[in-house]
């Protein structure tokens, strides 16, 4: 119980800062190029209990975090937030301005994921105490979930933001037939990930970027 416990003190911080912000950009990107729907939402906000969905962001992680914990494994660990509410019809070019819409939620994950790594360098080089290894394991928190949010959303799988972006791109016909796929998108995920797939996608990914930030920051 006590490394449970020890565990999401660890990860809850950069779960929360990872999905809050992801989403947020999404809203905030959305408003500047026309569409303000997020905005009267009050979605553009860093406020976690706004973007939080019961399922997705707590049950979901929680129960892979419980049996990663207990089986002494690591996960990849998964899950989802409220998406921001997006009128693309409202943006001033909808079909083009949809890639950056769509690109803010990971390009923000990117971010979170450079500024974890400086705070691993900080940790790594401040003198040892007792703050020193949490905020290493906190840090290795932030920069994986980070990783694994990015990449996950660029699969090019609607309603993924990698989705969106194909539909941004391909051409006018094949963009409408792709966008057809939206309905099965969740289900085609959880089978990727039942089946173990979608690990063997994303772990060579992860690991490639994991090795930029070390050699960014020396660690």
């Amino acid at each position: 119980m006590q490394e449970l416990i020890s565990t999401v003190a660890i990860w809850a911080l950069p779960v929360i800062l990872a999905i809050t912000l992801h989403e947020a950009a999404h809203g905030y990107v959305a408003r500047y190029f026309g569409d303000p729907t997020a905005d009267l939402a009050g979605r553009i906000s860093l406020n976690p209990l706004r973007h939080i969905d019961p399922v997705g962001t707590i049950l979901v992680p929680g129960a892979i975090l419980l049996m990663s914990t207990l089986a002494g494994a690591g996960g990849m660990l998964f899950g989802w937030a409220k998406p921001v509410p997006v009128s693309f019809g409202r943006l001033r070019n909808p079909k083009s301005d949809m890639l950056w819409v769509a690109a803010a939620g990971p390009g923000a994950n990117l971010l979170m994921a450079l500024a974890w790594g400086a705070v691993m360098k900080v940790a790594l080089v401040a003198p040892e105490s007792g703050y020193t290894l949490p905020m290493a394991q906190m840090a290795y928190a932030g920069i994986q979930i980070n990783l694994v949010l990015m990449l996950l959303n660029l699969l090019p799988v609607p309603p993924l933001d990698g989705g969106r972006i194909a539909v941004s791109l391909l051409p006018a016909e094949l963009a409408w037939k792709f966008a057809r796929l939206e309905p099965y998108g969740f289900p085609i995920l959880i089978v990727l990930l039942i089946s173990g797939f979608l690990g063997r996608i994303l772990d060579p990914m992860i690991g490639f970027f994991s090795y930029f930030l070390a050699v960014i920051f020396g660690f």
